[in-house]
């Protein structure tokens, strides 16, 4: 990938709709992934094979995922979120190779989410990767939260988090992502935590999942793609956030990041116009939707030419 050019990876159909109580139509979200791709965007994650007790919005995941294998176009990507190896077994099952396990890098915030200590969760990945003996074109990608801040023990030091990343590295895992789930990061230490990331290990693909709890989530993106960072995860309208997390609100909007990625001369490959029919659409779906992206309340700036005293439009002599 060029320097000038992201991938902003769209996580609404995952983390966007986690925390909604209403059940979204099976066919609803198949539209929202036909809009999504329509976009130009390039990579999504498009479910949870989570327990439907836990989440019950995701108890369609297997037919979610079935029907866009079939609307996917060459060149898009596809992915899941699992939380233990039965939530692999499911996705393979569906026909979903490309999955990333998350874990929290605080102990107590990894207890509240998936009832595992850190190093369960370990044990837990490696019994995963497992499955590449039966299935050799899986993909398994190592997710971590609350690298930044946890709602439980506050601020987390980078070490800790560079501690789990070699740990991933060692079971030979080349595709990590790093999460600021309660929005405690600030883009001087997300830029320091990336470096240090990018820093040591070069060969690791790496990716950047913010959450714009307190208005800092285009600024600490902007600080991770400083740092190296070529992929971003945004939501369509800003959706989001993890219901076993307190005060995590939703993602950065993938319309923000869009624009604030093109307007740097720096390339995502995304139509605005066309993005903006996914959130428009889904306004008809949910109704008392709400969201939190600035480019869907105010639109993209539209000069409307340059006026004169008495109100015609100046013409410039060059």
């Amino acid at each position: 990938m060029k320097k000038d050019e992201v991938v902003i990876r769209e996580v609404m159909l995952r983390d966007g709709l986690q925390n909604i109580v209403d059940f979204i139509p099976t066919e609803a979200k198949i539209e929202l992934f036909r809009l999504i791709v329509a976009s130009g965007l390039r990579s999504i994650e498009v479910t949870s094979f989570v327990s439907p007790k836990a989440i019950p919005q995701f108890r369609d995941a297997a037919q979610v995922v079935q029907a866009t294998a079939k609307m996917t176009p060459p060149g898009v990507e596809v992915s899941a979120l699992i939380p233990n190896l039965k939530g692999a077994q499911l996705a393979v099952e569906s026909g979903m190779f490309k999955v990333g396990l998350v874990m929290s890098v605080s102990e107590s915030h990894n207890i509240n989410n998936v009832r595992r200590t850190t190093a369960e969760s370990i044990d837990e990945l490696k019994r995963v990767l497992e499955l590449k003996a039966k299935y050799p074109g899986l993909v398994v990608k190592a997710g971590m939260a609350t690298v930044f801040g946890c709602p439980f023990e506050g601020k987390i030091k980078p070490e800790v988090t560079l501690g789990f990343i070699r740990q991933f590295y060692q079971l030979g895992i080349r595709d990590m992502s790093m999460a600021d789930t309660v929005g405690f990061g600030n883009p001087k230490e997300v830029k320091e935590m990336c470096r240090l990331a990018v820093t040591e290990f070069p060969a690791v693909s790496f990716s950047i999942h913010l959450h714009n709890t307190r208005g800092l989530g285009l600024a600490n993106s902007l600080a991770a793609y400083e740092a190296g960072i070529r992929v971003h995860d945004g939501a369509v309208g800003g959706l989001g956030g993890c219901p076993f997390a307190p005060g995590a609100k939703g993602n950065t909007s993938t319309e923000d990041l869009v624009f604030m990625f093109e307007e740097m001369g720096i390339k995502t490959g995304v139509n605005m116009d066309a993005l903006l029919e996914a959130s428009r659409y889904f306004q008809k779906v949910k109704k008392d939707i709400r969201y939190s992206s600035s480019i869907i309340e105010v639109g993209v700036p539209v000069p409307k030419g340059a006026i004169t005293k008495d109100g015609s439009e100046q013409k410039w002599n060059m």
